[in-house]
């Protein structure tokens, strides 16, 4: 469990690092928009599901979190 809570705490804090250029290079720099709203759901949402896979890889729990990932795209979707 502890592991888990880790691996979600070290993808939230790579994507705070990774949010403000990756959308600024979209948007640019300035007034926070509706534009850079929708982007950062946009962008940052395929990228977080990444760095997730990546360190539950990394810290040995890659099974638990890609069943996770595919529990939450069959939520997107609306398939079952």
């Amino acid at each position: 469990m502890v592991i888990i809570l880790i691996v979600f705490a070290c993808t939230g804090t790579t994507i705070l690092f990774l949010k403000k250029p990756v959308v600024a290079f979209f948007v640019g720099e300035g007034e926070k928009s509706m534009l850079f709203t929708i982007l950062y759901l946009i962008l940052i949402l395929p990228i977080y599901n990444l760095f997730l896979l990546i360190y539950g890889f990394l810290f040995g729990q890659f099974a638990f979190f890609w069943e996770y990932e595919k529990k939450f795209f069959r939520r997107i979707t609306g398939k079952k």
